[in-house]
């Protein structure tokens, strides 16, 4: 079965094409500028605002299954309609679809949020990202909805980076002691993204860590595994600052883990030094 992983180049994109190819999977990758830099993968361009282009690479591949792990932040074109249009040559063509979707569909004003909570967004972010699900939910009736958090876990991630930025003096800002989430380990995510795609499980699952913490909790943890001095991250709160988006959205996964075999580790288990 070939799977192709839609933003193979990204972060969580690289870890699943690393495991495709690592366990002799037949796996094919997509990149916006720059192809990845795992071998034994073919590599092609796509800009999901491309119809045409699409199509094309589908029909080069010819995959059984799709994981859309591809990031457009806020841009709509990408995020949204991107997501819209491969929800749609998907179900066309009866390639199931895994698509990987964000905690910032919700807003966080509940304590917590199960797989039969509806988005609630209240950032561009977030209000693309509810509908691209929405689309896959409507279109493709054995697709995967996988909503996730913070992904981190193996030093190169943006987390991991700016921890290490702010205890080196190199980088300005505080992290915050009211917001929360549940960040997962990549290559945890990544294996149960796998897992699934080979699955007949279909819906919306949470696949975020166990553990819900701060910002200030998470660096100081990753300050530690990295034998840094945790006392020089500076603390602050978020609700001070006007920036948008939720403080606490925890992402309550119980029914998604026992439908997994896949672990997903807490923060703290997978941040031990």
């Amino acid at each position: 079965m070939t799977v192709l992983i839609v933003g193979g180049s990204g972060y969580l994109g690289t870890e699943l094409a690393r495991q495709g190819s690592s366990a002799g999977r037949d796996t094919a990758a997509t990149f916006h500028s720059c192809p990845g830099e795992v071998t034994g993968v073919p590599w092609h361009r796509l800009d999901l605002r491309d119809p045409a282009g699409l199509h094309e690479v589908l029909d080069a591949v010819d995959p059984r299954a799709v994981i859309n792990a591809s990031s457009g932040d806020a841009d709509w074109a990408v995020t949204a309609e991107g997501g819209m249009r491969l929800a749609r040559a998907t179900a066309d063509r009866g390639i199931r679809l895994v698509h990987v979707s964000t905690d910032a569909v919700f807003s966080g004003r509940r304590d917590a949020y199960d797989e039969t909570c509806l988005p609630d967004p209240v950032t561009p972010y977030g209000a693309a990202k509810a509908a691209a699900e929405t689309a896959v939910r409507l279109l493709c009736t054995d697709a995967i909805v996988a909503r996730t958090s913070l992904i981190l876990g193996d030093g190169r991630s943006g987390h991991e980076r700016q921890v290490r930025d702010l205890v080196a003096g190199t980088r300005r800002g505080v992290l915050f002691t009211d917001d929360v989430r549940c960040p997962v380990h990549v290559c945890d995510l990544a294996a149960a993204l796998w897992e699934l795609t080979g699955s007949d499980t279909t819906g919306v699952l949470h696949l975020a860590g166990a553990e819900a913490v701060t910002r200030l909790e998470l660096g100081t943890l990753i300050a530690r595994r990295d034998g840094l001095d945790a006392a020089r991250l500076a603390s602050g709160r978020r609700a001070d600052t006007g920036l948008p988006g939720g403080l606490r959205i925890v992402l309550d996964g119980g029914a998604s883990r026992r439908r997994l075999s896949t672990r997903l580790r807490g923060a703290t288990e997978f941040l031990s030094p």
